[in-house]
């Protein structure tokens, strides 16, 4: 596999490793990403580590794949700046749900934007994926937009899907087809 599809002059995208696991802890364990990652509990840092050393990086078996966004200079140079998931990977129709975390520290830097196209690249060119998709509240408008600017179209509306306090949101889902010549 030419690994090269998974760099860009700033990042790279890797698989997780060990000296992940304290970052890892961190991000699980934090309530307020908690309501995009369907998490309700926290995580010991036993069941963290136990995923890192057993974590399966073959997409066909795990049915999900979790990159790391790695620096490539500077600062960043061979931090952490965030995580790209695909999940609910459906080999015969093709497709899979895309997730992205950015560190706080790193949002606004665009290093989301760069992951993005790293990642459809690798799930269209590699993966020959059909299509990808992703679930976004319309109040998380930099998402909403990092995805529109990379062809993903809004197909749909979840009504109160997902509750905050008393209250409820609803959840977009986006999709972008590859469409073959």
């Amino acid at each position: 596999m030419n690994y090269e599809i998974l760099k860009s002059k700033r990042l790279h995208l890797r698989a997780v490793e060990p000296a992940d696991i304290d970052v890892l802890y961190q991000w699980e364990n934090d309530p307020s990403i908690w309501r995009v990652s369907n998490t309700l509990t926290p995580y010991s840092r036993f069941q963290i580590e136990e995923y890192v050393m057993n974590v399966q990086n073959d997409i066909y078996s795990a049915r999900q794949l979790r990159l790391m966004i790695i620096g490539n200079e500077g600062d960043i140079k061979e931090r952490a700046v965030g995580a790209i998931d695909l999940f609910d990977f459906d080999p015969f129709h093709m497709r899979a749900g895309i997730g992205i975390l950015i560190r706080e520290e790193f949002r606004g830097n665009r290093y989301s934007s760069e992951a993005l196209e790293l990642l459809i690249r690798y799930a269209f060119e590699v993966l020959n994926l059909r299509q990808l998709y992703s679930n976004i509240t319309p109040e998380n408008t930099a998402s909403v937009s990092l995805f529109e600017k990379y062809g993903f179209e809004r197909c749909g509306i979840k009504k109160d899907w997902v509750r905050v306090g008393n209250g409820w949101l609803e959840e977009w889902m986006f999709q972008l087809i590859r469409r073959f010549d």
